[in-house]
């Protein structure tokens, strides 16, 4: 994967105290926050910090057409780390010790896939923070050293979606510090106040990402049309993301159907979302994607979950002219561990037809009832 400029969309907002977003439904891996953050809305004008190119010489090829490929790779839930209240030792750092204290032991099985691509994202729902509890009454609370940063770029990640439940596990200082610590290692994180931009071989990515707890569909069915409007003007692909739905359900609920839609209508190029913990289908809307559920991706909140597959979700675009043009997509069915006896947290492809299948006929049997979900998993690009 080649990162040639990254950068941060800083907006113009006041970002309020943030509070803890509730869940969707009564029965939950984490416990039940209590409000949700409030956030001015998106200004038009924005700010935008300095960028320095990673790769500025690197040649990007054309298309017999003369266009520009860009290749998108997103993942679920990303955790590493553990539980910090717990007395005896994570169970990120046991299995980390497993493996000889080498870090990069849980991308080893992926990161071929992911480093071949422009841009990955994924859903970052942990913090790297020093800062105490926040969140105490909670089932977990999510936090990991500074230098774990590094997981990151054994994975090839470029950028993290950091709008969910766990972002405020340890306060606005946990947040705020995270926030550093990935943009000290060059990682381009988005939330609701900051937005941000990536740009790759030229092409600027533009991602938004929300949470929906606490009754918020609402407040952004109005809002998210308005951001997509600004991000639009500064960007030529963009992205929301959604941390939204109910947790261990297969099938995405109807907000989050009404919302992936309008998301879509409003002038969005792909919609991912997460926070079930589990797969669910895909819709092809107006011939842009809504991926309801990208599952966990690596999941160090549990060592033993009860369903273990999940999947990456690769896309293509072709860029010429100043128009972005979807180009198909294709999925990388794969359990969240090496092992199927206990999560290791190391994601790996499954190779297995059978396992594979499982993957595809749990989207498919969950896609009935979506008038637009699409009919084909492609394994391989088209």
């Amino acid at each position: 994967m080649k990162r040639l400029l990254s950068c941060f969309l800083l907006l113009s907002v006041r970002l309020m105290p943030l509070m803890v977003p509730a869940e969707e439904e009564d029965v939950s891996l984490f416990a039940k926050p209590t409000a949700t953050p409030t956030v001015d809305s998106v200004q038009p004008e924005a700010e935008e910090q300095e960028t320095i190119p990673s790769n500025p010489e690197e040649p990007v090829t054309l298309q017999p057409d003369g266009s520009i490929l860009i290749t998108i790779s997103a993942g679920g839930d990303l955790t590493f780390g553990g539980d910090v209240r717990e007395r005896r030792e994570s169970l990120f750092d046991r299995e980390l010790k497993r493996q000889g204290g080498d870090l990069s032991f849980v991308a080893r099985n992926v990161r071929e896939i992911l480093e071949k691509d422009d841009m990955t994202l994924v859903n970052f729902e942990t913090t790297l923070t020093t800062a105490p509890v926040y969140k105490k009454n909670n089932s977990f609370v999510f936090s990991a050293p500074l230098e774990y940063v590094e997981i990151l770029d054994h994975f090839s990640i470029e950028a993290v979606s950091f709008e969910n439940n766990h972002a405020i596990d340890h306060g606005e200082t946990g947040i705020e510090e995270t926030q550093r610590v990935l943009t000290q290692a060059g990682i381009v994180w988005s939330t609701e106040a900051y937005p941000a931009i990536y740009e790759t071989k030229g092409v600027r990515i533009g991602m938004l990402a929300y949470q929906t707890f606490n009754g918020n569909y609402p407040r952004l069915m109005e809002k998210v049309p308005q951001d997509i409007a600004m991000m639009r003007q500064k960007s030529d692909i963009v992205i929301v993301s959604y941390h939204w739905g109910d947790e261990l359900d297969y099938m995405p609920n109807s907000n989050q159907q009404d919302l992936g839609r309008l998301t879509i209508d409003s002038g969005a190029d792909l919609v991912l979302g997460h926070h079930s913990h589990r797969i669910n289908p895909i819709e092809q809307y107006n011939g842009k994607y809504i991926v309801y559920s990208l599952a966990n991706f690596s999941f160090a909140g549990n060592n033993k979950p009860s369903d273990m597959s999940s999947f990456i979700f690769q896309t293509r675009f072709s860029f010429k002219d100043g128009q972005a043009a979807p180009q198909g997509f294709r999925i990388v069915p794969m359990r969240i561990s090496s092992k199927t006896d206990y999560n290791d947290f190391i994601p790996t492809p499954y190779t297995d037809q059978r396992q594979i299948d499982t993957v595809i006929n749990t989207m498919l049997s969950n896609s009935r009832k979506l008038p637009y979900a699409v009919t084909n998993y492609p394994l391989d690009w088209e």
